[in-house]
């Protein structure tokens, strides 16, 4: 019965294609629709940790992540003239670089490269409207046309247009009062393997990290309870970011030439997804879609692998998609209810507003990557590589 089943997937990032990975191994007829003309092989580091590294080790693209790792060989806390006031290698039992650290296009060109085979991409298109009915869901895309599906599951990112489709505004963005730019910008001869964050007074945050295609990866993060800026213009966003970045000191020059001349720069609201359901008749989302961690988590990856998987197999296993559903979603949400907590204290205590308030970041990190503090963590640390499920179950699914 699996096989006669379509499902049409809206996203063709992370979640996406993973679900569209294991749907397509159980025997669905999947499709993922695209809005951008091609894969969007842009954006930051992601890392994949814990439970999304055993998926991904199943999935036989483990060795591949690794190969295409970024480069980078730690973290240094630098001042604003560019000397190091602490420093967490790779290695260290305290780093904040992953063993699985990969930029997220080269992740999605992974997926894609193991999907096209089996799973039917549609780009540049977009879903405009669906129709649900007793035994399956119509949907109507950008170019007019119409076509029924058994499922629909949206996967298509934080602003999702399909989760509105689906739910309205019933799911709740929860803004956490932070800004960030991504953006890619050539290296120089100052630029090294090491990822180099700068904390400057006005909390304001600036981080550069080497990547394996001979660019940097910047991002610049700030405080501000504005919930504007989300919707204005590129020229709009370009001149708050440029606003925010004078004063700063270290990179601000590079960076403010890049704002200029840049015609990639990602500027968003850092928001969680938090939504009492996920799934309405036919359909569903999963992924950033329904439960962005944010960033801040380091989780986002592992999250949507993990969802992927665990949806994609509770479909295999039930003739009833309510069901699997429901089944799903009990598996699911008390991991995701548990990432999405926040530390405490963050995002405020990584952006200080004042020099006092910078000192003590930067004494901090330095105290954290000392000698002793590093010996200790490396008796009770549990190295990453070897972690391969973290507080979610993994079931086989046959």
């Amino acid at each position: 019965m699996n096989s006669k089943r379509k499902v049409l997937i809206s996203g063709a990032s992370i979640a996406g294609p993973t679900l569209g990975f294991w749907l397509a191994k159980y025997g669905f007829e999947v499709t993922i629709v695209e809005r951008s003309r091609s894969l969007r092989l842009g954006g930051q580091n992601l890392d994949v940790r814990g439970a999304g590294r055993a998926i991904v080790r199943m999935m036989g693209i483990e060795k591949e992540i690794l190969a295409a790792n970024t480069g980078e060989i730690g973290l240094q806390f630098v001042n604003r003239n560019n000397e190091v006031e602490a420093e967490f290698p790779a290695e260290g039992a305290n780093s904040f670089t992953s063993e699985a650290e990969i930029l997220r296009g080269d992740l999605v060109n992974i997926l894609h490269e193991h999907t096209k085979n089996d799973v039917k991409y549609v780009f540049g298109k977009s879903i405009t409207s669906i129709h649900q009915k007793p035994d399956k869901i119509e949907v109507t895309l950008n170019d007019k046309e119409s076509e029924l599906f058994d499922l629909l599951i949206a996967a298509d990112g934080v602003r999702s247009t399909t989760r509105t489709l689906i739910f309205g505004d019933e799911p709740e963005l929860k803004f956490a009062g932070l800004y960030n730019a991504w953006f890619t910008i050539p290296r120089m001869e100052r630029d090294t393997q090491w990822a180099r964050w700068y904390t400057a007074p006005g909390s304001r945050v600036m981080l550069l990290r080497p990547d394996n295609h001979g660019t940097i990866r910047a991002s610049f993060s700030f405080l501000s309870d504005d919930k504007k800026y989300p919707n204005q213009s590129d020229r709009e966003q370009k001149k708050v970011l440029k606003d925010k970045l004078l004063g700063a000191g270290w990179e601000e020059d590079r960076l403010m030439k890049e704002i200029d001349d840049n015609n990639e720069v990602y500027f968003d609201g850092i928001s969680q997804v938090k939504a009492p359901r996920w799934f309405d008749g036919r359909a569903g989302m999963i992924g950033d879609a329904a439960y962005c961690p944010t960033p801040l988590t380091g989780m986002g990856t592992t999250l949507a692998m993990v969802g992927a998987y665990l949806l994609a197999g509770e479909l295999s296993r039930r003739d009833r998609h309510e069901d699997a559903f429901a089944a799903y979603e009990k598996r699911m949400r008390p991991f995701v209810e548990k990432v999405q907590k926040l530390p405490p204290g963050v995002p405020w205590l990584a952006h200080p507003k004042s020099k006092l308030g910078v000192s003590i970041v930067n004494t901090v990190a330095a105290l954290l990557a000392s000698r002793p503090v590093r010996m200790v963590g490396q008796l009770f640390g549990n190295k990453e590589k070897d972690v391969t499920k973290d507080e979610i179950e993994l079931p086989v699914f046959d």
